[in-house]
């Protein structure tokens, strides 16, 4: 029945049957016994943010009911989040006693970002908000303006975002404070981040993945996390699976993960139970640190999880028009929502509001009693929303120069590999500040130098506990983002290398991380941060061993949607051009960087210094593939990406033998926002520059690694586009050959030739009186090519000759298959 609330078990009378070892496996403690006043601060502490909090959903003025409430005191548009509210507070109050006891650094990732209105009234309370918004002094006036400017146009929106001090995680789509938080903590040993996770979120498979984030923590070298669950029984509305789990249900389940719960419960006296909690946990992160720290870890270390039980909507109303409100999911959002027009509602939320008892929490001019500041740390630096590692603590990398490690023009190279080189070197330069965060594919992409002197930080297997590790693999898309962004938002940098196909998987997270950095860049307090810094390498063209499921560059366009100050995606053609990139990337700030690149060794077209001023251009003529130096061409062509570029560069050595008169210029794109058109981002080639590299009239055929549309929407609003033709990856090829590929995507040399002889016959006399000939026997060797694979099950053995302009020889090229 809607809002029926279901009896549980109560878990202090389990049954007498009950396994012993399961009775042990939720960690009892008798309860603390609370100074009375600090008791008496943790209570109006609750009762002032939860008042606040209300207030914030409803009121547009009297906002400390100094008069009596009428409809005209309520907002037109009631927005925002009740229901979880009191827990964040409740929890916000003892995480604030922990930090005054210790004196310890934490910070408060919370789940259920749309508790905004808790954690805003928790802010304004400790006097975080006054600190970055002087509008919001603990005043009668600040409090006024939080509370009618909340969830308006000119105020705090209802979701925890960038502008919420003490945040690094955008509280929109559910399923990634836990692993934000234990990112967070690597490398800060002194850190305790608390996070608060629902019962809601708690159903999503990245929370699920990332309970096992606790296994790559090395108390040595880390701090901890203090996982809360928050299972007040209802989503929006619909029970929740924690919410129908007795204790020996949970307990049982949390056990197996590896932590010790502890639940948190006891309505008649939560903060004693609480307070005790916390004590416990800290004091259980302590001993297993000090045993890392002192030489002694502790093997496979179960560390605290408290199990938090509240009724949802607590202190809010019990029934509204007879339906229960309090402790169902009627709760989760606005209680009262007709409280602008139906007396009854507004008498009900004037009795809420009334309960907390305000005039005994704020004083004349506005300020707050002085229980509650007791619970506050003195220190600014300790307080929740003013750490400074949640806003303002970049750590700059030690960068080697790349070209140290850059190899040998003409010669055949990896970009994987050089970069793993130069990443080794990285890692030995920056023992604390830069971690590698991958799916289990880091030797498969051909990264494995890194392990040179670093390992793999896993704490659960007995060969590298206690060992650290710049490198954590984890078969789960979802953990390693996570861990990259609580890492990076706290001031460090982060690198996460995948296979292409896969990590389409966390499309959303990445749009979400970058929706909190534009707000982030809006604000006057939050420093810069690194960019967050991604590696596709086994792209499509080169998964024809695994099939058609591997094949899928949709990321690029992912990234490409992001805003202009964001966005940033590199395809370099060689390792030379991949290093310049890499170290780039790895010094900028504030961007999604995105790197497609080959891992299979390729021709190395450009020397360090060439790698360096194309990249620095980010697209330029490659003259040696062009006729006389690119001067006077009949047609343009274009490679983006590094199989697709050797594709056009074999075309451009073809076209030389097959039809001497016609003239190319070949072009190569590195960086693909240079295509834009001029003013829609920071990199975008002026029409100037455009028409003088890709020439004001000639017919402009590009070959690119990702989809068509993606191109396209780059191009539009360029001038003269009927000149342009694109061939990209088109979904096309299953487990194949290498070449084959190319030649199922209309990509390969021959088809590049095609299309080069169809354009150079528009202006070029002699490539056109002849060009019915070249085409038919350009397509019919494309056919025997394709007969020949069918039959043979290999590509030719010369298909990967490299051209040798100067010459006219080649070099062979041994392709690979490595998985």
């Amino acid at each position: 029945m809607p809002g029926q609330i279901i009896d549980r078990p109560n878990p202090r009378s389990l049954p007498s049957n009950i396994d012993d070892h399961v009775l042990s496996l939720a960690v009892k403690l008798e309860k603390a016994k609370l100074q009375p006043s600090v008791a008496r601060g943790l209570r109006e502490f609750r009762r002032a943010a939860n008042y606040i909090a209300a207030a914030m959903i409803f009121l547009s003025d009297n906002v400390l009911l100094e008069s009596h409430l009428t409809f005209d005191d309520i907002k037109p548009r009631l927005l925002g989040h009740w229901g979880t509210c009191p827990g964040l507070t409740l929890v916000y109050s003892h995480l604030n006693l922990l930090a005054t006891t210790h004196n310890q650094d934490i910070i408060y990732v919370v789940g259920p970002g749309h508790g905004a209105p808790a954690i805003l009234a928790s802010l304004w309370l400790e006097g975080s908000l006054e600190r970055f918004y002087p509008q919001y002094s603990r005043t009668k006036q600040g409090l006024h303006n939080l509370i009618t400017k909340f969830s308006t146009p000119s105020g705090f929106p209802s979701h925890i975002n960038a502008e919420t001090p003490g945040a690094i995680h955008e509280g929109g789509e559910l399923g990634y404070a836990l692993s934000v938080a234990y990112g967070a903590v690597m490398d800060r040993p002194d850190l305790v981040v608390a996070c608060i996770v629902g019962d809601g979120e708690s159903e999503t498979g990245p929370t699920a993945t990332a309970w096992h984030a606790a296994k790559y923590i090395d108390p040595k070298e880390s701090g901890a996390v203090i996982p809360i669950v928050h299972v007040n029984g209802f989503k929006i509305s619909e029970r929740t699976i924690y919410g129908c789990m007795d204790d020996k249900e949970m307990a049982t389940l949390f056990t197996g993960y590896g932590y010790q719960p502890r639940f948190v419960e006891d309505l008649e006296d939560i903060d004693a139970d609480l307070g005790a909690s916390m004590e416990w946990a800290l004091s259980e992160i302590h001993r297993i640190q000090k045993e890392a720290r002192s030489g002694k870890p502790i093997m496979k270390p179960r560390w605290p999880v408290l199990i938090l039980r509240t009724p949802k909507g607590w202190s809010g109303p019990k029934k509204v028009h007879g339906e229960i409100v309090e402790g169902s999911f009627h709760a989760h959002q606005v209680p009262l929502m007709a409280a602008k027009n139906d007396k009854e509602e507004l008498e009900q939320l004037r009795e809420w509001l009334l309960s907390y008892k305000p005039s005994e929490l704020f004083t004349k001019d506005g300020s707050v009693v002085e229980d509650i500041l007791k619970i506050i740390p003195e220190d600014d630096s300790k307080k929740l929303g003013q750490q400074i590692d949640t806003y303002g603590s970049h750590e700059e990398l030690k960068l080697p120069d790349w070209k140290g490690f850059g190899a040998k023009k003409g010669e055949q190279a990896s970009c994987m590999k050089v970069c793993g080189e130069l990443l080794d070197q990285i890692f030995v330069d920056n023992p604390h500040s830069i971690r590698v965060f991958s799916p289990d594919e880091l030797v498969s992409n051909k990264l494995d130098a890194v392990f040179k002197h670093t390992g793999r930080n896993f704490q659960w297997d007995e060969l590298s506990n206690g060992q650290g590790g710049r490198v954590i693999e984890i078969l789960s898309e979802h953990t390693c983002q996570g861990f990259m962004q609580g890492y990076t938002l706290t001031g460090r940098t982060a690198l996460f290398p995948s296979y292409e196909s896969f990590l389409g998987i966390i499309h959303t997270m990445m749009v979400q991380y970058s929706k909190f950095n534009k707000m982030a860049r809006e604000t006057t307090w939050r420093k810069d941060i690194s960019s967050i810094n991604y590696i596709e390498t086994s792209t499509w063209t080169r998964q024809e061993h695994n099939g058609f499921s591997h094949q899928n560059p949709s990321f690029i366009g992912a990234v490409l949607n992001l805003k202009p100050t964001a966005a940033r995606v590199y395809l370099p053609p060689d390792a030379n051009t991949f290093l310049s990139t890499l170290a780039h990337c790895l010094r900028s700030k504030n961007y999604v960087n995105l790197m497609v690149g080959s891992k299979q060794p390729q021709p190395v077209f450009l020397s360090p210094d060439e790698a360096e001023s194309h990249c620095r251009a980010g697209a330029s003529v490659w003259k040696f593939a062009s006729t006389d130096d690119g001067l006077n061409p009949d047609v343009v062509l274009v490679g983006i990406g590094a199989e697709l570029t050797f594709e056009v560069i074999e075309a451009a050595a073809m076209l030389r033998k097959k039809a001497p008169n016609l003239r190319v210029r070949v072009i190569n794109v590195t960086d693909l926002m240079v295509l834009g058109l001029e003013g829609s981002h920071p990199h975008a080639l002026s029409h100037n520059d455009f028409d003088a590299l890709f020439t004001a009239d000639k017919p402009i055929h590009f070959n690119y690694h990702g989809y068509a549309n993606e191109l396209k929407g780059l191009l539009f609003g360029r001038p003269n586009l009927h000149r342009i033709t694109i061939e990209a990856y088109d979904e096309e090829g299953s487990t194949t050959t290498p070449l084959d590929m190319m030649l199922c995507n209309r990509v390969s040399r021959w088809h590049v030739v095609d299309a080069a002889l169809k354009g150079a016959a528009v202006g070029n006399e002699k490539v056109r009186v002849d060009m019915h000939e070249l085409r038919s026997n350009n397509l019919h060797e494309l056919k025997k090519v394709s007969d020949y694979i069918l039959k043979m099950g290999k590509d030719p053995d010369d298909a990967y000759d490299t051209p040798d302009f100067e010459s006219g020889k080649s070099t062979h090229r041994d392709v690979g298959y490595a998985d």
